[in-house]
């Protein structure tokens, strides 16, 4: 958990040096109404739990690290509506305790988000950005940990490596800065249990910058 924090704040705090400015007007070189495509690096934290039938596998939340990069596409003149695909590493996972044995669930993903923002011009260069769309997701690697008998499991042995769902949210952009705080409600039955459904679930804070 430091380590992922301290690695959100180092790269939060560089991310102003991508912004490139004008030096006669003041402004960013970016212009969100003009341009018909951007490009977005994003990191942050997702607070993940599980939900399940399984009073093994319904867990708490844990925190995970998400890093990865998005596409934006314009999908009218008249309408400021946006398409947004993405390519995500995303952990997810969450915490419980079993007959007194504390028991992490780590589960880390390649995602791909697909979201529909509408923009919403607040004052010159900032911009509320809600989005509403879903992500599919495949996991390459993980571990569920028992922290009494110093034992851990590849998680993908008892779970499905696929998961997808619902994704919502809102975004805040200013110049090429961009912040945002959303959703992840998944759908998928990742539990190989032909009895007892389990799926993701997951806030996430992200930051950023567009260009």
């Amino acid at each position: 958990m430091k380590r992922i924090t301290t690695l959100v704040m180092a790269i939060a705090l560089a991310i102003p040096s991508f912004a490139q400015f004008d030096s006669d007007t003041g402004r960013s070189r970016y212009n969100h109404i003009n341009t018909e495509h951007y490009y977005g690096l994003r990191i942050g934290l997702n607070i993940a739990s599980m939900s399940s039938d399984d009073p093994q596998f319904d867990a708490g939340t844990r925190t995970g690290l998400a890093i990865g990069g998005v596409y934006g596409i314009k999908l009218s003149n008249s309408t400021p509506l946006w398409l947004e695909p993405g390519l995500m590493y995303s952990e997810k996972g969450g915490e419980t305790t079993i007959e007194n044995e504390k028991v992490t669930y780590r589960l880390s993903y390649l995602q791909l988000p697909i979201v529909i923002k509408y923009s919403i011009n607040i004052d010159d260069d900032f911009y509320v950005q809600p989005f509403f769309g879903g992500y599919l997701a495949l996991g390459v690697g993980g571990k569920a940990k028992y922290y009494n008998t110093r034992e851990s499991d590849a998680i993908f042995d008892t779970m499905n490596r696929f998961d997808g769902g619902l994704r919502l949210g809102c975004g805040a952009e200013y110049k090429m800065i961009y912040a945002e705080l959303g959703f992840d409600l998944g759908l998928a039955d990742i539990a190989q249990n032909d009895f007892d459904a389990t799926r993701t679930r997951s806030f996430f804070i992200n930051i950023g910058v567009n260009f």
